[in-house]
């Protein structure tokens, strides 16, 4: 199983990392290390998890991060990885604008 990340979900990543950055040193680094290692996670998990807004949803272990993918012709490719504590209309916004983009 291969696992591709989306430029969205790497967009998201990126602005979270900056921000635990600027809350503490090195924290950006364990936020990567952490959300990276739940990613790898899929590749034994897959499809296990509850879908919501039509994708699977995997919550960080470590961070108040969901990771949110699909599963397509021996390939696991993530959408987006947002905050859980964001307003949930706009995750399912979001969401829904990325079910159009496939």
């Amino acid at each position: 199983m291969q696992i591709e990340i989306l430029d969205q979900a790497i967009d998201d990543i990126e602005k979270a990392s900056l921000f635990y950055q600027s809350q503490e040193e090195k924290l950006g680094k364990y936020f990567l290390d952490s959300i990276f290692s739940d990613i790898e996670s899929l590749k034994i998990y897959y499809g296990m998890h509850i879908k919501i807004y039509g994708f699977y949803r995997l919550l960080a272990k470590r961070f108040p991060y969901a990771i949110y993918y699909l599963v397509k012709d021996e390939t696991i490719r993530v959408y987006a990885v947002l905050d859980c504590r964001s307003n949930p209309i706009k995750i399912q916004d979001r969401l829904g604008k990325e079910q159009c983009s496939f």
